[in-house]
């Protein structure tokens, strides 16, 4: 628990609110939030914040959730201001509804936030919104401010961190929990006074990366909308009242006009509004407008007159947002971050009473049922869907995993070894492969599910969903080395440095070792003790080593 709490001090301290800043003035060439910290740290900061709350289970953690989020969050940024910064997403668990941005871009994005989006342009909107934070140095800005107040906020910290920790009682837990929730809320508070800036400027260059992107412009606003009509409706739910996002992102009718604004005057540059009126009523639609000069801004064509008119280049667009892959998204998320497979269960068929399921709700009804136990049914269901859509990933996905699980291997495997070599190294498809081969538990199984996964080290480096999948099938197939290794890198990635620290020395200790595992060995660590040695130098130890 205490270390939960240093954790909240750490976040609170060194990346506050991202929504906080100073007054914008231009130019503002004489900010010094650039000085506070390095990139470097601003990246270790970003990370150990991702790997504390993947330790306490808080992020969701799904290979075909993950891509989904990343090509959408990459395909953002790289149409934003500054496509070089790096960043990461990641999706948490909470049906809240929230996103939030931290330093080094970590960027992370409640389940919630998605289930109440109706389309993937909304939830773009959102990360496009958050993508500006980082890359107009907002959250930079916001640890400059914060260390003025870094000496009142730690000692209240402190004193709640004492107050958890002064019985084992659940309610000295609670209310240690509540002083922490009450002295960050403190800090927003303080904060909310310097957000209107920062969010105008958010909503503006946010839309236009939507632009640049190809997602719909108009999104901002709807989304805005749905959140705004979230909180009306739970207006009555105590704590729940508001959403989260609200607190730190305050929605009113004025920016929600001002995006509706800036998104006509975005659209308008290639069409007019229309209006058409009747007596009984007034209808208007937005009527796109032919280019005057057709071949020159044809897919394409050259823009640049000093090219030749007959130069074909290819396109380099990242295509329009696939509203099916949407849905399968937003359902997995929803059956995954069910309190219970058979709560999720029960959503759908409470849904099904009401009218005909649609096919990404029969997606997640399926996905429900297969991790229920009811692989069968889920197979039949699966099959069904991939009739109507022929050929699609996330079905073929389910539908192996389907036939496994329903002792059905050898159907299962031609499937998986289609889509292997359908699409090579994917991590999706490997990761949920090699996971059906570990329930196998053989050394046949296990080598096949080592060399699917092998190809990939380099690229699941930053991965823990991937390095305890390889760790485990190198158990099976007979290689502790490469298993130790991959338990390791799987303990620093989930917040837990000192244990990788230990698994390592443990493992140089073996006489089995070749030159190339020890010298891998002994570079890992070499780059992790500094680290271990930081957070004791601050007083944080891993409370599991110290009850051993």
């Amino acid at each position: 628990m205490r270390s939960f709490l240093l954790a909240a001090a750490l976040t609170l301290l060194f990346a506050g609110t991202h929504a906080g800043a100073q007054e914008n003035r231009l130019p503002d060439i004489g900010s010094s939030a650039g000085t506070v910290l390095s990139p470097a740290r601003q990246e270790q900061y970003g990370g150990m914040l991702l790997a504390q709350l993947r330790h306490y289970g808080m992020v969701l953690e799904d290979p075909l959730v993950d891509s989904w989020l990343r090509r959408t969050g990459n395909r953002l940024a790289a149409a934003s201001d500054q496509p070089r910064q790096s960043f990461t997403f990641f999706m948490m668990r909470d049906r809240s509804i929230n996103a939030f941005a931290t330093l080094g871009g970590y960027i992370g994005v409640n389940v919630g936030l998605v289930l109440t989006a109706e389309t993937e342009d909304e939830v773009a909107a959102v990360l496009a919104h958050e993508i500006v934070h980082v890359t107009q140095d907002h959250v930079l800005r916001s640890v400059e401010r914060a260390q003025r107040d870094s000496v009142p906020m730690l000692l209240a910290m402190l004193g709640a961190i004492a107050l958890a920790s002064a019985s084992d009682s659940s309610s000295s837990v609670d209310a240690g929990m509540a002083a922490v929730t009450s002295i960050q809320g403190l800090a927003l508070q303080r904060q909310i006074d310097y957000t209107r800036s920062n969010e105008s400027e958010a909503d503006r260059i946010g839309m236009r990366t939507l632009a640049r992107s190809g997602y719909d412009v108009h999104a901002m606003a709807s989304m805005f909308e749905r959140m705004q009509a979230a909180s009306r409706v739970n207006q009555g739910s105590g704590r729940e009242r508001l959403p989260d996002y609200l607190r730190t992102h305050p929605v009113t009718t004025t920016r929600i006009a001002e995006a509706r604004t800036r998104a006509e005057q975005l659209a308008g540059r290639d069409s007019v509004l229309a209006t058409t009126s009747t007596p009984d009523a007034v209808r208007q639609e937005r009527v796109r407008v032919p280019s005057s000069n057709p071949i020159a801004t044809a897919p394409g064509r050259p823009t640049n007159p000093l090219l030749p008119g007959s130069l074909q280049l290819p396109s380099l667009g990242a295509g329009q947002p696939d509203p099916v892959t949407f849905g399968w998204a937003r359902e997995r998320m929803r059956v995954l971050s069910a309190n219970t497979v058979r709560q999720a269960i029960s959503e759908y068929e409470a849904k099904g009473r009401a009218g005909p399921l649609d096919d990404a709700s029969r997606y997640g009804l399926a996905l429900a049922r297969m991790r229920a136990g009811e692989a069968e049914r889920a197979a039949t269901e699966f099959a069904s869907l991939l009739e109507q859509h022929p050929g699609d990933v996330w079905l073929e996905l389910g539908l192996a995993e389907s036939l496994a699980r329903a002792g059905r291997p050898a159907e299962a495997d031609a499937r998986f070894e289609s889509l292997a070599m359908r699409l090579p190294n994917d991590r999706a498809v490997a990761l949920t492969y090699a996971g059906v081969l570990v329930e196998r538990n053989t050394p046949e199984a296990g080598a096949r599910a080592q060399a699917l996964l092998r190809p990939m080290l380099r690229a699941g480096a930053d991965d823990p969903v991937f390095q305890r999948t390889f760790a485990r099938v190198s158990e099976i197939a007979g290689d502790p080395v490469r298993a130790g290794e991959a338990w390791a890198e799987a303990a620093l990635l989930s917040g837990r440095a000192e244990q990788a620290l230990v698994q390592l020395n443990t493992l140089r200790r073996r006489d089995d070792l070749d030159y190339y595992a020890r010298a891998r060995i002994d570079a890992r660590i070499a780059a992790i003790t500094p680290m271990v040695l930081e957070l004791q130098r601050q007083g944080i130890r891993d409370e599991d080593l110290r009850r051993q």
